[in-house]
Formats: structure tokens, sequence, C-alpha cells
């Protein structure tokens, strides 16, 4: 058995993986390597391995004393490559690996050349590289999910490409180190579209920008917005040409209104501002000066009134003659009704609150009627949506309605996460109205059975403050969530339009008409791709069997009435 020993020795020693092997080496060289290979005329070739004193090794084909061919090099840093060599530098197919970044590709003389992918601290780059740099095609992803494909030099984006950031906008056209510059697209995620020029990957030159609503603006762009000599295409059917800074009519020009009056004269952010005419639909005209979107002098230049001003001089004679006007209850079932539009910026929510006021007099027979209205127009002809106007109008109601009556209470406006029924009047600082304040507001009618219907965004966050069994809620949404429909050239938002313009048209019955218009809103939500609002109801069965009862005595009332009239007629 003695002469097997020094075999297993052997084998012992030189089965001990990536390690140096613990038998002498072949050669010694001059920066202290050791080098275990073959030898030929004194210079290392064919199969071997050096070991470095500071820990670094490679294994490999050597040739006329370098590495040459297929081989295996480890750092003491942690660097590892593996593939081809050439005159001891990394040359043709390989892989190399360090502490933060891998690499599988292309190398030329030490370098990353030729097809390659890179991956570096959350970086990814699939493409073709030269001296090291990104060079030529390629895909660029960062860490952030932000991405460029196209044409790089001189390792940055150099060329024709595509760029995308986090957020899903993308960029095309020709790039300049980096940067977008030229003519170019830009397209959001929300789908807005540009087509023109760019700088510095900022929207700059003649160029057409195209919102997701399918508003269009066309001119000078600079620094990333409308700036100079323009023109915007309203999808409302308005139409401005003239001048602009930072996106807004600024300067000389020209707008044309979707009703067909139109203004010609000065502007500023969006405002008349300076000299100018107006031109109503029945051809009336208001010239002189504009400050601020109001006229305050004449063509002759008389110095005018303030809308403000009047407006708030007849405000308490308004509401009083408001008030005045609901009528004492009858021993019959009476409906009464109260609307209120609160943000009077936007004229949706006018004529949301006109159109419900109308169908509840017309179709379901409201025998009192209250409305309280912001909008930038009526100020001197309507009362206003505030918090007092609302405590006072539901004070009347409580006292001129009987506790055999319904209430139908109808509020449109802007709602905020907190709950909030936003109440604004143009030029005035109005408070809103929570949903605490409004259960307070409306304590008076405890009594009385009530339909309240909140078309707002978060308007479901209402309902705990509002609910009882005397009180039927219906919201346009759900306490987190936002509803749509509020633009001003809207008729209605989207849940007004579906319960009352087209559910309570279809049937008297609210649980079913709620149904319906909750299907409705689902549907055109989809197809506008908008998050669901989720319209709320919350439903006592008292109160609907109530309506119920006054939507028969009404039938009873109005076939009584038809045969009262076929009698007349048949005597005369």
């Amino acid at each position: 058995m003695r002469p097997l020993v020094p075999l297993a020795l052997t084998l012992l020693l030189t089965a001990c993986g990536d390690g140096e092997s613990l038998l002498p080496p072949d050669a010694r060289l001059p920066d202290g390597g050791r080098y275990r290979g073959d030898v030929v005329n004194g210079l290392l070739q064919g199969q071997g391995r050096i070991d470095y004193p500071n820990g670094s090794w490679y294994a490999g084909q050597f040739d006329s004393g370098q590495w040459h061919g297929q081989g295996e090099w480890h750092g003491s840093d942690g660097e590892v490559y593996r593939g081809q060599f050439q005159q001891g530098l990394f040359h043709g197919q390989g892989s190399l690996t360090t502490k933060d970044s891998s690499y599988t590709g292309g190398f030329k003389l030490g370098r990353r050349d030729g097809e390659g992918t890179l991956k570096e601290r959350g970086m990814t780059y699939r493409g073709e590289f030269k001296s090291d740099l990104y060079s030529g095609l390629g895909r660029l992803e960062l860490e952030d999910g932000s991405q460029y494909q196209g044409q790089f030099s001189r390792g940055k984006p150099n060329g024709e490409g595509q760029r995308s950031d986090a957020s899903g906008n993308q960029f095309s056209g020709h790039f300049v180190d980096g940067q977008l510059e030229g003519n170019g697209t830009f397209s959001s995620a929300e789908g807005d579209l540009y087509v023109g020029g760019f700088k510095q990957n900022q929207l700059s030159g003649k160029g057409r920008y195209e919102n997701a609503d399918g508003d269009v603006w066309i001119g000078q762009f600079k620094e990333g917005a409308l700036s100079g000599k323009g023109e915007l295409i309203g999808v409302d059917g308005s139409h401005y040409i003239g001048r602009f800074s930072d996106w807004r009519f600024s300067g000389q020009g020209r707008l044309n209104l979707s009703d067909g009056s139109f203004y010609i004269g000065g502007f500023e952010g969006d405002n008349y501002q300076g000299h100018g005419a107006l031109v109503l639909r029945d051809g009336t005209v208001q010239s002189g000066d504009w400050i601020n979107g109001l006229r305050v002098r004449d063509a002759d230049g008389r110095l005018l009134p303030d809308p403000l001003e009047t407006g708030l001089l007849v405000q308490g004679r308004l509401l009083d003659d408001a008030l005045a006007a609901v009528p004492a209850s009858t021993p019959a079932i009476e409906l009464y009704s109260l609307t209120l539009a609160g943000d009077g910026k936007q004229s949706v929510f006018l004529r949301e609150a006109d159109y419900v006021s109308n169908m509840l007099a017309t179709r379901f027979g409201a025998y009192g009627q209250i409305r309280l209205v912001n909008h930038r127009d009526r100020l001197d002809s309507r009362p206003m949506a505030t918090r007092e106007n609302l405590r006072r109008a539901v004070q009347v109601l409580a006292e001129r309605s009987g506790p055999e009556d319904l209430l139908f209470i109808y509020l449109t406006s802007h709602g905020t996460s907190e709950h909030e029924l936003v109440l604004d009047q143009p030029r005035l600082e109005l408070a809103d109205l929570p949903a605490d304040e409004l259960a307070a507001v409306l304590a008076p009618l405890k009594n009385r059975d009530k339909i309240i219907v909140i078309s707002a965004c978060y308007s479901g966050g209402f309902i705990p403050a509002l609910k009882d069994d005397r009180t039927l809620i219906m919201t346009a949404s759900q306490a987190d969530r936002v509803s749509f429909g509020c633009s001003e050239e809207a008729d209605f938002t989207y849940f007004g339009d579906a319960l009352f313009a087209q559910a309570l048209n279809q049937t008297d019955d609210l649980e079913q008409a709620f149904k319906l218009a909750r299907a409705t809103v689902a549907e055109r939500e989809l197809a506008d791709n908008f998050d669901a609002s989720e319209p709320q109801i919350w439903a006592p069965k008292g109160v609907l069997a109530h309506w119920q009862h006054l939507r028969k005595q009404q039938a009873r009332k109005a076939l009584q009435s038809a045969a009262n009239d076929s009698k007349e007629a048949k005597s005369n």
C-alpha cells in the first residue's frame, strides 16, 4: 500500500478549489507571482495559474508569457472576469463582476466594446459599447423606472431615440447629450400630446399641444410653456388668437366664446385687461377699460359701478323675497325643495341646480322652493349660497312645512377630502360647509322626512353625520373617492346627469332611480378611463313609503283634475 501514498497526497494538494495549490510553484515572477503550469523556453505557455501576493490570481491559457485565450481572473478587490484574453487584457467575449456592477458581452483591449449588458447600481444597459462607453444602439433602464431606447454616443443618448420617465411620460426625437433638441414629440401618461420644437428637454419653438380633454394650443413655446403669439382651440367651442405668457392670455388678442359672444382687446392672466370690447350674442357691445375681467370704465371713460358692490347691496332683499315666497303647508302632503349651487367659478353647478329645481316643480309637484346660488354673473339676481343663507332657508322651511310634508334638498359643488362642501363666490372669501355643520344647520328639520342628494367629490363622507330614520341620502361618490363632470361648459356633473336627466325621468321609484344612475355613472367612468366614484345611498323605509304616498296623492289629483277638465269641456 505504501506506493499509493504519494499519489493520494498529490490528489489532496490539487483538489483545493479556488485556493492556491500547496505544491511548489513551477516559476516565480518578478512581481512576486507564483506560477504553476507549463514553461517553454523560459516563457509561460499553455495552461497554467498565477497566484499573486495580494491574493488575486489568474487561471487559464498563456501565450509567450502573457494571459491569452480562455481564462479566469479574480482580483483582490472582489473583481471577477471569466472569458477571453489577448496579450494580458480582457478581449473578446466575457463577463466581468465587481462589488457594484456586472457586465456580460464584448471586450476590446481591456475595455467594454461591442454588444453587451451592464447592470450597475440599479441601472441596466443593453446595447453597444465602445471604449467602455455606451455607443450605438442601446436601451438604458434606470432604478426609478425611467428608460431610454435609441442611439448613444460618448456614453449619453445622442441621436434618434425615445425616453420615458417613471410616470409614463414619453419623449421622442433627436437627443444631444441626453437632452431632447430640435423637433420631437411628447406624450403624457394622462393622454396629452405635443409635437414641435424642443430645447434641453423643454418645449421650445413652434409646436402644437393637445391635452387629454381635446383643448389645443398652437404657437411659440419657450421654456416649457406657450409664450408669444399663439392660438387656443377649446373643446367647449371657445377660440382664442393672440399673445400668451406661460400658457395664459396676455397681451392683445381675440377670444370667441362658446355662447357666441366675443372679446377683442387686452388680456392679462387669462382675464380682460386694458382697453377692449365685449360683443354679446345679441349684438350688445360693452366697450371700455377692463381690470381683472371687469369693465371699470365705459367707452367714454366714465367710471362704472362695481358689480360686486351692487350685488352685495341687493343680497338682503333677494334672500328676503325668496323666503317670503315659500307658501305655508296645506292639509295635503306637500313637497318643498331647496337647491344649492356652491361653487360660482364654474357654471355647471348653476345649470344643474336650476334643472333639478325645475324638475322637482314640473315632474314632482314641488309646492314651495328656495334656490341658493353662487355664480360670478348672478350676484345681483340670486341669493347667495352661504352658510348663513342656508341656515335661514332651513328655518323658513321648518316653519312653513308641516309634519306630513316631504323636503327635497339638492347640494351640488366641489367637495374636499375633509368632507366639506365648497362655497365659493368669485372675489369673496366664503367658508366651506363641513358635514357636521351641515347636520347642525338641518337640525330644525329633524321632525320632517327629507331626501338629501349631494353631488360632490368625497360626498359619501356626509352620510355618517346626516343619516337617521327620517333622512334618505344619495351621494355622488364614496367618502374616499372623487366624482366627475365639473367643467365650465357642462350642463351636468356625471351623477347629476345620471340621476335627474336620465333615471328620474324613467321612474319615480327613488331606489330604482339610484341603481340606474349608479350603473350609468360606472359605465361612463369606465369609458373615460376614470377611477370608479361609487355613488352611495342611505334609504330608510319610512321615507321611501312617504315618497310613494306623495306620488300616489299627486296621481289622484292629476286624474281628478283631468276629469274636471273633461266635464267642463263637455258642458261648454
